[in-house]
């Protein structure tokens, strides 16, 4: 490592081949915990390029426990977080309108890094039990439309860098590789980043693989369709900028979008709103990420159709009952 080491620290760059292989040793263990944390700092002082973050990719998906769902064409909403915005669980909620709404969600996460609660987090608060047994997951897509896949769980490397990551507590290129490593490998993702830079690299990256893509970025800095300022809209077909009114209705504040300060509040929170008693603003922003989603599956005329499905989702009590069902099922 110390070569590998003072290579990076004359600002050079690693090639794919040797990103893989580095990111291969760290899972195997063969380096210690402060070669790997000078390791991730790089990434904290330069940018990452996309032969890194592809050979890094190329570990993870090699190494990790694969994940068959029958065949179902799913989708996962995910954001690198790392936005330090602190929002509730959007990508999360989103997740079940859109299974609510009849689409089938692999949904990919993780404790949070460097927010209060991640995805993992709320789950956990919820009653939802980890798992990487592919029948009882099977059986969670097939009865309740979604599936909740842990990463630890999944990605040896990843549990080797938890204790480091949460110990640094900002962003580190783990964020980033997050959204790309779903073993499910859903046919349809919706990935939020949080600078346009991050937006630039993940879409060389999604070009290369054969999956619909649909990168969001909120231009005032979150990582995900967030209504208070417009949005970046990056597909497979090109870019786009959209305002929040023609996402959401409306626009909102960064306070209302706020997440609490404990894994208790989150989870208290994502109830209130998946049983339809969130605030307009809180509805309005879950429900413009749940139809980005939809939309990017290609069920859907156009985005309106997409915004009504979700409407009808999460206002008929379909998405709650998806979550009730899901967690049901423990």
């Amino acid at each position: 490592m110390k070569k590998i080491l003072q290579y990076l620290f004359e600002h050079k760059t690693l090639s794919r081949a040797q990103a893989k292989e580095i990111l291969i040793n760290i899972s195997k263990g063969i380096y210690n915990e402060a070669e790997v944390t000078a390791f991730v700092t790089v990434y904290l002082m330069r940018s990452i390029t996309v032969d890194e973050l592809h050979g890094f990719r190329d570990a993870l998906l090699e190494l990790c426990v694969k994940v068959d769902l029958n065949g179902h064409k799913t989708v996962d909403i995910v954001g690198t977080g790392g936005d330090g915005k602190n929002t509730f669980n959007i990508s999360t909620l989103s997740c079940f309108i859109v299974a609510g709404a009849g689409q089938k969600v692999s949904k990919h996460g993780n404790y949070g890094a460097t927010s209060v609660s991640g995805a993992s987090n709320v789950m956990e608060q919820l009653g939802y039990k980890f798992k990487n047994d592919n029948v009882q997951l099977q059986k969670e897509i097939e009865e309740a439309n979604i599936c909740f896949l842990h990463a630890p769980l999944f990605h040896p490397a990843l549990k080797a860098v938890g204790p480091i990551r949460k110990n640094i507590g900002i962003r580190t290129f783990f964020n980033m590789l997050g959204p790309m490593v779903n073993p499910a490998s859903p046919a349809y993702q919706l990935v939020g980043v949080y600078n346009l830079e991050m937006a630039r690299i993940y879409n060389y990256l999604l070009q290369s693989t054969d999956q619909a893509f649909t990168i969001i970025h909120s231009l005032d800095g979150y990582d995900e369709i967030s209504l208070t300022s417009d949005t970046k809209i990056i597909t497979n077909e090109g870019e786009r900028i959209y305002t929040p009114e023609q996402l959401g209705k409306r626009m909102v504040a960064q306070e209302d979008i706020y997440g609490g300060n404990t894994t208790e509040d989150a989870a208290k929170l994502f109830l209130k709103i998946i049983k339809g008693e969130g605030s307009w603003a809180q509805n309005a922003v879950v429900l413009a990420n749940a139809s980005m989603a939809l939309h990017c599956t290609g069920a859907y005329a156009n985005y309106e159709e997409a915004y009504a499905a979700a409407v009808d989702s999460l206002e008929s009590g379909k998405a709650y009952q998806s979550l009730q069902k899901l967690i049901s099922l423990q």
